[in-house]
């Protein structure tokens, strides 16, 4: 018999779901529970196990993480008599990995205090890459006595694992990662669109740029994408339009000015308007042949 915690994993999207086989690849017991039944099957062909509901999936487990697009998500599934603070038993450990506000995340960890359970906020970074290869960044907000106890956990999911405060500090990196990460695809996209419409080897400059001061984890990732015009979602605009939502109501209520990630928000939201909201993030080099009048590439 395993001496590891069991877990219970809720909600097997795209980055779910690699982190739920990651976890079973390190020998955890995983029990998922998601709304969609092929997803489910997917968890157990890989050697874990379904559940039919939330309370299902938490009821044995020492260890609950969850895996959702929003903060109304994360409320759904927390709260409510079929959710996991009343079906959960004492003493667990709830590590919600999902992007959400970090209000939505202070609650959860004080509603969870008084159900008994111990709570942190672990948003991630990486992508659907970065998931799938266990080599995320994951920022976490909580006290360090269930920061430490939830580590070896993380360590099956990714490499750069930092507690950063008490609650909803994690979400707060996260809001602050993706500013970063939309102002620099944003970039990027200019970039290609400015060097195509020069006649330059896209190939060659995309190389010699990120060998330089100019490359980046997100031009690594994302070179094909742009090289390709293949924009099939790893982290899709419809989310980020989400995520650029909580940083930018978040800088409001602390007094930060974000002139250039204002734009950026605003270019995401016209191209999730343009029906591109499905699409990866890089798709914003959509935006930018639209705006650059070159024909947009399918």
């Amino acid at each position: 018999m395993s001496t590891l915690p069991k877990i219970g994993f809720i909600g097997l999207g795209i980055m779910g779901s690699p982190m739920s086989e990651n976890l079973l690849k390190a020998g955890y017991d995983v029990t998922g529970y998601t709304l969609e039944q092929p997803k489910i099957d997917r968890l157990v062909a890989a050697g874990g196990k379904g559940a039919s509901s939330i309370a299902e999936a938490v009821k044995d487990a020492d260890v609950i993480i969850t895996m959702v697009p929003a903060s109304p998500q994360v409320e759904a599934i927390a709260y409510g008599p079929d959710g996991i603070l009343e079906n959960a038993r004492k003493g667990a450990l709830l590590i919600d990995m999902s992007s959400i506000t970090p209000q939505t995340s202070v609650d959860l960890g004080k509603a969870g205090a008084e159900k008994g359970l111990r709570v942190l906020d672990a948003p991630v970074s990486g992508g659907e890459a970065g998931a799938i290869e266990a080599v995320l960044s994951i920022m976490v907000g909580g006290s360090q006595e269930d920061f430490d106890a939830a580590k070896p956990v993380l360590e099956a999911l990714g490499k750069t694992i930092v507690l950063c405060g008490p609650h909803g500090s994690g979400q707060t990196v996260k809001a602050a990662n993706q500013l970063i990460v939309a102002v620099n695809i944003q970039a990027c996209a200019e970039a290609v669109v400015f060097l195509e419409k020069s006649g330059v080897d896209l190939t060659a400059a995309l190389d010699v740029l990120n060998g330089g001061l100019a490359g980046s984890t997100v031009l690594t990732r994302k070179k094909d994408n742009f090289l390709n015009r293949d924009f099939a979602p790893g982290f899709r605009i419809d989310l980020h339009h989400k995520d650029m939502g909580i940083v930018t109501d978040a800088a409001r209520n602390v007094g930060a000015a974000l002139p250039v990630g204002a734009v950026v928000a605003q270019l995401v939201a016209s191209l999730r308007a343009q029906g591109d909201g499905g699409l990866d993030h890089s798709a914003l080099l959509r935006a930018v042949e639209r705006l650059s009048g070159q024909p947009v590439q399918s």
